[in-house]
């Protein structure tokens, strides 16, 4: 036998929840200890039902809105508690304002998405268009929070009645006229789920071309530099200039390996990002055209889950001018994001990839959340969204963790 249902004690005869009288009761002041406890305290006089609550602290003032029922104490009415509110309020120095109503707020709009926006500075032009934007898709702004104030300014826009397509589109054009960094990512449980993150490594993981740094050693760094360059703008055959500039190295001798790993520099940010992307059960990974003789020392210093790269052939001592075993090129960097995903048994639509050129592109697309990371022109309008400061660890702020909990997360070492 299923167990008889109660309606609730406010419910008033022959009214459905929606028609309700409810009363929203809205303070604003200097915030202080105990202004939300004495607030409900006051209600508590009145046997009223919460029915939502929603409260902002800015620079010390605080706004706190709550939507009760109408009161249903015996010989209780709605005057009696707008005036004990407004009695109470002025005690403690504050606004109060108390609006009648029906029922609960409304419905939210059908398709839901988290809309982060980064700016250096985020001014208000650049909001007043975003939220223009969110308005001409048909979206709704229900809430916004924000998420850093450094290394650059990052706000949440909750929104709701737009598809999340349809919002990365419009917002991806006009981030674009703006020059601010825009990500747009559906609304759900799977947001704050286990995710894999996998990112390129030279120029993004860190600040150098490591193919450019063994060419230094051998003296060789313009011929490479500019093939490099050609290869990364989509204009080679990353196979072919690979095996040409991979040739150029021929007969350096392997000791220069231990030097290339010294002179590696991180992108500022790269520690903290993989650093809090662990403490939150997060796997990552790096995918590289570059060489296993680098990328096998980052993953043993920084902790990184995978790790893949081409690998340079060494015999008797000396660098042959050769790979051996399978080329990682813009395909291959796509094939092992898949693998990458299903050793670690997350979905493909749980994965970030993170990259900058042209080889990258492949994965960014196969990747739930694409982001290109100060990339090339071409990677920015294809990618799902892009990153334009020098900072790695705001890929963070695109999943929507605050400043605050990324410094929580690093206090213990």
């Amino acid at each position: 036998m299923s167990a008889p249902q109660i309606p609730p004690a406010t419910a008033v005869a022959g009214l459905s929840a929606d028609d309700e009288p409810t009363l929203l009761v809205k303070i604003f002041g200097k915030d202080r200890p105990g202004i939300t406890a004495g607030l409900f305290d006051t209600l508590a006089a009145y046997a009223v039902d919460v029915i939502d609550i929603e409260q902002v602290v800015t620079r010390g003032r605080i706004t706190l809105c709550v939507l009760v029922t109408a009161p249903a104490g015996a010989g209780a009415s709605e005057g009696d508690l707008r005036a004990t509110v407004h009695s109470w309020a002025e005690s403690m120095h504050l606004q109060t304002e108390i609006i009648s109503g029906r029922g609960d707020n409304r419905p939210r709009g059908v398709g839901r998405s988290h809309v982060t926006v980064l700016g250096h500075p985020l001014t208000a032009e650049s909001t007043a268009a975003i939220a223009a934007s969110i308005t001409g898709t048909g979206g709704n702004i229900d809430r916004i929070f924000r998420l850093a104030k450094y290394p650059v300014t990052a706000v949440e826009f909750a929104v709701s009645g737009a598809e999340t397509e349809k919002l990365r589109t419009a917002l991806a054009v006009e981030a674009a006229r703006l020059g601010v960094d825009v990500a747009v990512v559906a609304s759900g449980l799977q947001r704050r789920a286990q995710r894999l993150v996998v990112m390129d490594v030279d120029s993004t993981l860190i600040q150098d071309e490591v193919i450019e740094l063994f060419a230094a050693h051998a003296g060789c760094e313009a011929e490479v530099a500019e093939v490099t360059a050609q290869a990364m703008r989509g204009e080679l055959d990353f196979e072919q200039s690979l095996h040409a500039r991979v040739a150029l190295l021929a007969g350096l001798d392997e000791s220069v390996v231990d030097k290339v790993r010294a002179e590696v520099r991180l992108t500022p940010g790269a520690r903290t990002l993989i650093r809090t992307l662990k403490r939150l059960g997060f796997q990552v990974g790096v995918v590289s055209g570059g060489f296993t003789q680098v990328t096998d020392d980052l993953r043993e210093r920084l902790g990184l889950d995978f790790a893949s790269a081409n690998t340079l052939e060494i015999v008797d001592g000396k660098l042959t001018g050769r790979v051996t075993g399978e080329i990682v090129d813009r395909a291959g960097k796509a094939r092992l994001l898949r693998r990458f995903a299903a050793e670690a048994g997350v979905p493909l639509a749980q994965t970030v990839a993170v990259g900058d050129g042209a080889n990258d592109l492949d994965m960014l697309n196969a990747a739930g959340l694409g982001v290109a990371f100060n990339a090339k022109p071409v990677v920015r309008e294809a990618a799902h969204t892009a990153v334009n400061v020098p900072f790695l660890d705001t890929v963070l702020y695109l999943l929507g963790v605050t400043r605050e909990e990324v410094e929580a997360a690093n206090t213990h070492e």
